[in-house]
């Protein structure tokens, strides 16, 4: 068992090379995955599809592999709500995004956080947040079961979601590069939740990440290009919206909420942490307006109308119950 047949098939030269089709690349995964691969290979295979850059193809046959080989249980999760978090986080700041997942949660959409972020700093840990604000960090299918219903949000570590994909994505320590498992492990959606959000920092890996998600079959879709590359949306500029309803591929501009003239996580500024937000121990209509204005577009993903979400979002804000992360 080799990978040298797909190898070639992507690195044969300018006039003879293409992408893996689906099929081609679920049997590369599956390869990988049984460990009799050489790791030159995997290598070899991974840095020759992010030169050519990756196709949808590729990103459903990969997906297609990780998912089945998942623990039986995370498709049973009764998630609403699928919220990858897997950025690498150099230019981030306090994870505001966890508070506009809580609100999601508190509408009634039980929300499956999940994800890996390295080179992040004390202040942007998504892990460290998560006990200040009363987000479970589940390990099983049991766990996240029984975080789901009785809090609506739960957190799983990609090392215990699919360590050996992990493993992969690490890669990156090794090749100097990113591999296609950061898109991968955004498209898992391990419970198979209806309504999935991503961020990304690329803008362009917004259309991959539209039409691969429409070849796995995925109804509804939100991709924006986010505060490093976190599904988080900037309250002061517009936001251009793309990914799927129903299964169709949209693409629509959301206008701005305020006038600010700063940046979403700025190191020159005292920003307040998600905790302090979240209890009213700090006030900052920023950050408040970042948490609502992500939370709205995570509702409109979930089917509630373009012209109710921020509203709806705001409600929610006022309603939350403080305590519940003190």
């Amino acid at each position: 068992m080799t990978l040298a047949p797909y190898i070639r098939i992507l690195g044969r030269g300018p006039s003879r090379a293409r992408a893996l089709t689906r099929e081609e690349a679920g049997e590369a995964m599956t390869l990988i995955l049984s460990g009799e691969a050489a790791p030159e290979a995997v290598g070899a295979l991974l840095m020759l599809m992010r030169y050519r850059g990756e196709s949808a193809a590729e990103i459903a046959g990969f997906t297609d592999v990780l998912k089945t080989s998942l623990e039986e249980g995370w498709h049973t999760v009764p998630a609403a709500l699928d919220w990858p978090s897997y950025a690498a986080g150099r230019t981030r700041g306090a994870p505001w995004f966890l508070l506009s997942a809580k609100l999601v949660a508190q509408a009634g959409f039980p929300v499956l956080l999940h994800g890996w972020n390295s080179h992040q700093n004390p202040l942007a840990s998504v892990r460290g947040a998560l006990p200040d604000l009363a987000i479970p960090l589940v390990e099983t299918p049991t766990q996240a079961q029984a975080a789901l219903a009785d809090g609506g949000v739960a957190y799983v570590s990609a090392e215990h979601l699919h360590a050996p994909a992990l493993e992969l994505l690490k890669l990156r320590d090794v090749l100097g590069l990113r591999s296609c498992l950061n898109t991968v492990l955004r498209m898992m959606n391990p419970a198979n939740a209806p309504a999935m959000v991503q961020g990304v920092f690329h803008p362009s890996y917004r259309e991959l990440q539209t039409d691969a998600a429409a070849l796995l079959g995925q109804g509804a879709l939100s991709v924006i290009k986010g505060g490093g590359g976190e599904f988080e949306r900037h309250p002061a500029k517009s936001v251009e919206l793309l990914g799927l309803r129903d299964g169709v591929a949209f693409e629509t501009q959301i206008p701005a909420l305020i006038v600010a003239n700063r940046r979403l996580h700025d190191p020159d500024l005292p920003l307040p942490s998600p905790q302090d937000l979240w209890t009213g121990a700090a006030q900052d209509d920023f950050a408040t307006a970042c948490v609502t204005g992500t939370a709205a577009l995570a509702l409109m993903t979930c089917g509630i109308a373009a012209d109710k979400a921020p509203d709806m979002a705001q409600e929610l804000w006022h309603s939350r119950s403080p305590e519940l992360a003190a």
